[in-house]
């Protein structure tokens, strides 16, 4: 049984979807991986987030020739995958708190 990936809401797939061209190619290659094998892909195309209050939030890492920018989301009951968030990574920074902040609030209301 494939996996069912949603978007948390009309907003967050939009601005997935304007991300630059080459961003949202690899984003759709990733997804494809998602719906086959799940969540548990691994490097370099998914890694879970850290930390104790992240628990359960995971990160698409994409790669493009405009950029860098990363996807959040997280499972839900049975095998359905939820984007919560999209953004440009500015600079060699690590990921802004404020990105993941955003993320995990979303996650925590899908979840409750």
């Amino acid at each position: 049984m494939k996996w069912n990936i949603t978007y948390y809401n009309k907003k967050v797939k939009e601005e997935s979807i304007a991300l630059p061209p080459s961003i949202v190619a690899k984003m759709f290659h990733i997804i494809e991986l998602l719906e086959e094998f799940g969540p548990y892909i691994g490097e370099p195309h998914v890694k879970s987030i850290s930390g104790k209050q992240n628990k359960g939030l995971f990160e698409m890492r994409l790669r493009g020739k405009e950029g860098i920018a990363r996807v959040f989301f997280c499972t839900t009951i049975g095998k359905e995958i939820v984007i919560l968030h999209s953004y440009i990574k500015k600079g060699s920074t690590k990921h802004q708190q404020h990105e993941i902040d955003i993320a995990v609030k979303r996650m925590k209301e899908l979840l409750s």
